[in-house]
């Protein structure tokens, strides 16, 4: 693997341990234990939880001794945030779902066997009667690889049912690339395709392998309140009904049209695959009130010396899922601690670290980014509104959930990506007895679920870190059982609490190669490119020019 693609020089010789940083990782977990207390509400944005979050963060990196970093203010001075303009929108009272398979009407549970989504439209009442339901495959439209779910139906006024992930999944490898999700399997790109082809809406139906998350992370994840980027024309990407039901129920509606669920599965990964009409219609009922609010950025920076308006970028969420039904033990609250009070704390750290030490030719900005959880929706605005020029930012270096279950031999990252920011991190990691593990579960589709993939799409070289696997005590046994027991048992679970148990040096650990890496960018001219062959290297070539 060698994809250190320059723009403008061949990387230079800098030297491994460039600077010895220190962290302090009981101010860490004392940072992650106020993050995640009940106080901050779970962090979800336009709540009192937000504005808690957005003043710690400020006052934490004023403490560090950054400089605002966000939007200029007409005095000239900079803010130490970004307004988000969201839509937000909220179900009142409990939807009312129901099926009518074959003559028997069936209620539909929320948040048990379906999960309904507030619209996003811009709607305030949902309201349909006897929409005839299809089942459209993986529901994918993708000329480029001669695939077509639809075949050209009229799915106008239907409701769609759709498989999560996409056809190469539990076959083999065909025009998908195998196992590895495309963003074709992502459930964001299944909702808006059926926007795009004029549906009423669309089930997708849930199975815990192919989705990478069992039924309990669907239901608090799309239960509570939505937010959407601010859109000119909101139903081109959002139809009025979105929702996720359970496998059982939709082998049920299989079963009831005469069809084998198993069987229509297998069909649906052939491109002859063709619509298959359900016997069954859908009512749908609720209220749904939508406003727009403002959420915000919080930026923080350490301007560089030499070229101050190019930029090396630390990035996290700052948000989680706020408060909710109540679980088993009758708890509200989605307190976020890993995810991802750790990767803020982490960033905090980091900023820390690079004000102790002489200061940079480039300039190092910590963005603390809104709304990841319902979409990416902080990142993906400020890539579309940068405050600092994409094409002078010489890498992302995103960190989400960056605690694991101690040190490690090795390191991962969000996806597959080839990239010369993932070649400074094997370079600087080597140096430190540590090696590249690619992800394990690329199947889940990681690389489009951090916020590191905006800034992708625009074309800046930008991953999202993780933490290894193969531990010093127990190896990649021990490290995948307490990566599976935590996606099990915790993943946006209200018991994604802090805890004092952590073994945090291997969080240690994982910062100094992340300051390594961001050290070694920020002191040199390098600018580190994608592959020949990535869909992100136009995009970044187009915008050259800029960087010489």
């Amino acid at each position: 693997m060698r994809f250190l693609l320059l723009a403008t020089v061949a990387l230079s010789a800098t030297a491994a341990f460039a600077a010895e940083p220190r962290f302090d990782m009981q101010r860490l977990s004392g940072d992650i234990r106020t993050l995640s207390s009940d106080a901050f509400e779970g962090r979800a944005p336009a709540t009192a939880g937000e504005k808690k979050t957005v003043d710690f963060l400020i006052e934490r990196m004023r403490e560090a001794g950054l400089e605002p970093g966000g939007t200029m203010g007409p005095d000239g001075k900079r803010a130490w945030t970004q307004d988000v303009p969201l839509l937000k929108a909220e179900i009142t009272g409990t939807p009312q779902v129901s099926l009518t398979i074959a003559g028997t009407r069936r209620a539909l549970a929320q948040g048990q066997e379906v999960a309904v989504r507030a619209a996003l439209t811009g709607d305030t009442a949902i309201s349909l009667q006897n929409a005839p339901l299809l089942f459209v495959g993986y529901g994918i439209r993708a000329p480029e690889r001669d695939w077509d779910d639809f075949k050209g139906m009229d799915v106008r006024g239907k409701i769609l049912v759709v498989l999560v992930n996409d056809p190469d999944f539990e076959g083999p490898e065909g025009r998908f690339g195998g196992k590895a999700m495309t963003y074709y399997g992502r459930w964001t790109y299944k909702f808006e395709e059926a926007a795009r082809q004029g549906a009423a809406g669309m089930l997708i139906v849930h199975e815990s392998e192919p989705a990478s998350y069992g039924w309990g992370t669907v239901a608090s994840s799309n239960t509570n309140t939505m937010f959407d980027i601010v859109r000119d024309d909101p139903k081109a990407a959002h139809t009025a009904l979105e929702a996720w039901i359970q496998r059982d129920v939709a082998v049920e509606l299989f079963k009831a049209s005469g069809l084998d669920f198993e069987k229509a599965r297998v069909e649906a990964r052939s491109p002859t695959f063709r619509p298959m009409p359900l016997k069954a219609t859908l009512d749908a009922r609720y209220q749904v009130k939508p406003e727009t609010i403002i959420s915000k950025n919080v930026l923080g920076l350490l301007p560089g010396t030499l070229h101050p308006e190019e930029t090396v970028i630390y990035s996290g969420h700052w948000d989680h899922l706020g408060v909710g039904a109540p679980d088993a033990t009758g708890d509200t609250i989605f307190n976020g601690a890993l995810d991802n009070a750790s990767g803020i704390a982490g960033m905090l750290e980091l900023a820390r670290a690079f004000k102790a030490a002489p200061a940079l030719p480039r300039s190092v900005l910590f963005m603390a980014v809104t709304a990841e959880e319902k979409g990416l929706l902080g990142s993906t605005y400020y890539a579309a509104n940068p405050v600092w020029p994409l094409a002078r930012t010489a890498g992302v270096l995103n960190m989400d959930s960056i605690i694991g279950a101690g040190p490690a031999r090795d390191f991962t990252i969000s996806g597959q990506a080839r990239l010369g920011l993932l070649d400074l991190l094997v370079e600087e990691a080597k140096a430190r007895d540590r090696t590249y593990t690619p992800d394990p579960k690329v199947e889940a589709g990681g690389f489009f679920r951090s916020d590191h993939f905006p800034f992708a799409k625009q074309g800046v070289p930008a991953i999202s870190f993780g933490p290894g696997q193969d531990l010093l005590q127990g190896g990649r046994e021990a490290g995948k059982k307490w990566s599976d027991e935590y996606t099990r048992q915790h993943y946006h679970r209200q018991s994604d609490e802090w805890s004092a148990d952590w073994n945090l040096e291997g969080a240690r650990q994982d910062l100094d190669l992340l300051y390594a890496v961001g050290h070694r960018l920020a002191a040199g001219r390098d600018w580190p490119n994608w592959s020949g062959d990535s869909e992100f290297r136009p995009a970044r070539d187009a915008s050259a020019d800029q960087r010489q």
